[in-house]
C-alpha cells in the first residue's frame, strides 16, 4: 500500500485532524524507539522507521486514539 493511503486512512481514524495524528505518531513513535512491542506483523517492520510504523498501526485501527496528553 502507497504511503498516501496508510496516511489517509489513518486521518479518517482521527477525524482528518492533521495536528492530532502527528502528535499520536509522535508518541508512539518515541515508545516504540524506547523499546515497546510494534502491534503490527513483526515481518512487515524489519525495515520499516519508527514513524512508519506508527502511522501503520493507526492507519490499521490496531492502535486507537482516543486522547493526545
Amino acid at each position: 500500500m502507497r504511503i498516501e493511503e496508510i496516511i489517509s486512512q489513518a486521518l479518517d481514524k482521527v477525524g482528518n485532524d492533521r495536528y492530532k495524528l502527528s502528535i499520536a505518531v509522535g508518541q508512539r513513535a518515541d515508545e516504540l524507539s524506547k523499546g515497546a512491542t510494534p502491534l503490527i506483523q513483526e515481518s512487515r517492520i524489519k525495515d520499516m522507521k519508527y514513524t512508519d510504523i506508527a502511522i501503520e498501526e493507526i492507519a490499521t485501527g490496531i492502535l486507537k486514539i482516543d486522547r493526545i496528553d
